[in-house]
This record gives structure tokens, C-alpha cells and sequence, in this order.
């Protein structure tokens, strides 16, 4: 089964108050969401977290094709082997999100304008908005 999968993650500050979202649409139509406050993050991890988010729930709903939808250049471009990761709290995460992204029978990740992440980005300010869980 491949899906889509809108990601976005996004901090209130850099660092900040933080949260992770993701849209995953399926091929037969199918629509599911998910989001989670992080606590204090900056943006990229934010953004990191939302796509190991999304892929979690992905192969959770039983995909085994993933096509990951994002508006951060740089995760798509680290992802993608074009750029390196340096910063040393981003190299776990990175690892993590191929480790991830190997399960899948294929995959893919590439940016777009936030415009085009509408969902996953509605998402992410509906988890900061809310009160925190106790």
C-alpha cells in the first residue's frame, strides 16, 4: 500500500515550545492525522520529529511505499544525501529517519512551499494552541 505523507514540524521560538504533525493519505482515499507536543525543541528537530511522526503512523496504517511531503529544504536535502548533517543533535535524529525510511519497500522525500503543507502545518499550531496534557 503507498501512501503520502504531509509532515511539518515547527518550534514557538528557536528553541521553544515545539510540536510534530503528519497527514497521511492513502492511494484508496483513505485520511488519517497525527500530532504531538514536543516541549522545548528547535525548529529542525521539530521538523525531524515530524517526519519519524509520520512514518511511525505510516507503518502503523500498514504502508509499505512512502512518498514524504515536507516543507524543510534542509531535512529533504539531508535525507536525500545532498547535503550533510553536521549539527550534532540532528545526526541522531537523521539516522533515526533512514533507519525509518528503510522499512519501506520505496520511498521518497522532497520540499514544498509551506502553502503546500497546509494540513501538516494546521496541524502543528492546533498542538502548540492546546493546553498541555497533565
Amino acid at each position: 500500500m503507498k501512501v503520502t505523507v504531509h509532515v511539518d514540524g515547527g518550534a514557538r521560538g528557536n528553541p521553544g515550545p515545539a510540536a510534530a504533525a503528519a497527514v497521511i493519505r492513502g492511494e484508496d482515499g483513505s485520511y488519517d492525522e497525527v500530532s504531538e507536543r514536543l516541549g522545548v525543541a528547535t525548529n529542525n528537530v521539530a521538523e525531524y520529529r515530524g517526519l519519524l511522526l509520520g512514518l511511525r503512523r505510516a507503518r502503523e496504517l500498514g504502508a509499505t511505499e512512502v512518498e514524504v511531503i515536507n516543507d524543510s529544504e534542509l531535512v529533504a536535502k539531508q535525507v536525500n544525501g545532498e547535503y550533510k548533517v553536521k549539527h550534532p543533535d540532528m545526526k541522531p535524529l537523521h539516522a533515526q529517519a533512514l533507519q525509518a525510511l528503510s522499512a519501506f519497500s520505496s520511498w521518497s522525500i522532497r520540499s514544498v512551499p509551506r502553502a503546500q503543507n497546509a494540513d501538516a502545518d494546521r496541524l502543528v499550531n492546533e498542538a502548540l494552541d492546546s493546553p498541555p496534557r497533565a
